[in-house]
């Protein structure tokens, strides 16, 4: 049940929590053309870096969803930021062993998965019916926000102290959170999204059939969507600078443009979905925009066709997660019901990601060119339309303050 006020504070709160999760990730496509140069890492290894993120989420989202519904959100927080902290300690202190490097990625990653819940939890479940297609759409956007932060700061950070200066800067935000978390731990925005009997939150098993089949559809679209988004967004810097022959700062210009229509969109899908268009039909609509890039990517360099890929691309990654984030409150409400439900969805999201960049570096170290991704992904994100299709009849005229 919606609350009757919106409880901003703790909105922004779980949305700083999610925003930090989404730096953390992605602090390493803009340094990974550095990263390679100066350490010869091999490619699989270094795709294994973003993959490893979805190694603890696989495992653990749905623990952590029961978790934080049992058992608050304070505790868990302040432990997953302790993990960040960790990671990002050991990448700094071997940044020359990429096995130690893998570890220290691991490690956030724990860390990445309780927040990745927690955050859109906290934030949704203090947010008025009026303001719910708002949060939420804020809330899709946690991942280009992080994204942009790290891109942003790392020319300043390549300037002064190297790649090694956006894992500082990871450091000095993660403890500013976990001083934010140590003054709200007791407070009443902290234990209304968390403990509760466990009758009140059933497992997934507990959901009626109808729900559950929702719930992997939704599961299953994320998979293959985080699949192909992750592998773009992992490797695009890489492939700029080597398919395109641009400078690691005109990558990471290139690397910005994407991201930011991605924002723009989902601020605007938000609006959308506030207006009353069903949330099937507008997630289809995102997927059908992303294949069509895959399908059509310029291959011959020229400026036009390559900027109105990524911006097209952008607008269709701006669609999709939000609408996907909106899943569980609009398969099974608001509250405590819905810890469970991000943990189904983000459990394929975590596959996905897990996939993704391996695939496309192994794919490169096969065929020794980029342009093997295409056909590749284009066919991921063509099953992800053909299953969010089957999840749009599913859900019928489902809209924002409605249940299906």
């Amino acid at each position: 049940m919606s609350p009757s006020r919106s409880n901003w504070p703790a909105i922004a709160y779980g949305l700083a929590l999610a925003c930090l999760a989404a730096y953390q990730q992605f602090k390493l496509p803009p340094a990974l053309p550095v990263l390679l140069e100066t350490y010869g890492y091999d490619r699989t290894l270094a795709g294994g870096f973003m993959s490893v993120y979805a190694v603890a989420g696989l495992g653990l989202s749905l623990l952590f969803g029961r978790v934080l519904t049992r058992r608050g959100t304070a505790l868990p927080t302040l432990i997953a930021l302790s993990l960040l902290l960790a990671g990002n300690v050991v990448t700094l202190c071997w940044p020359e062993n990429g096995w130690a490097v893998l570890a220290g990625r691991a490690l956030e990653g724990v860390g990445f998965s309780v927040l990745a819940i927690a955050g859109p939890l906290l934030a949704n479940a203090h947010a008025a019916a009026g303001h719910l297609p708002l949060v939420v759409a804020l809330t899709a956007a946690w991942i280009p926000i992080g994204q942009l932060a790290a891109t942003a700061a790392a020319p300043a950070a390549f300037a002064t102290l190297g790649w090694p200066g956006l894992w500082w800067l990871a450091i000095g935000l993660t403890l500013a959170l976990m001083l934010w978390t140590w003054r709200m731990r007791h407070t009443a925005a902290m234990e209304s999204a968390g403990p509760t009997p466990a009758r009140h939150a059933p497992p997934p098993a507990g959901y009626p059939a109808g729900q559950r089949l929702k719930l992997t559809l939704a599961g299953a679209v994320f998979m293959l969507w985080a699949c192909q988004y992750f592998a773009y967004m992992t490797w695009l810097p890489q492939y700029l600078v080597e398919a395109q022959n641009l400078s690691v700062d005109r990558a990471v210009i290139g690397y910005i443009i994407p991201v930011a229509v991605l924002l723009i969109a989902i601020l605007v899908v938000g609006a959308v979905l506030r207006a009353g268009v069903p949330i099937g039909p507008l997630l289809a609509c995102g997927l059908v925009a992303q294949t069509a890039v895959w399908w059509t990517i310029p291959r011959d360099g020229a400026l036009l066709p390559g900027l109105l890929s990524l911006v097209v691309y952008g607008a269709g990654a701006g669609i999709c997660p939000t609408c996907l984030f909106a899943m569980p409150s609009v398969i099974v409400g608001q509250g405590r019901r819905a810890a469970n439900a991000f943990g189904i969805i983000m459990t394929g999201r975590n596959i996905g990601v897990l996939i993704g960049p391996v695939l496309l570096a192994q794919a490169f170290k096969q065929f020794g060119s980029w342009d093997v991704a295409a056909p590749i992904f284009g066919s991921v994100t063509a099953a992800a339309l053909a299953l969010g299709a089957g999840l749009a009849v599913a859900l019928g005229g489902a809209r924002y303050g409605t249940r299906r």
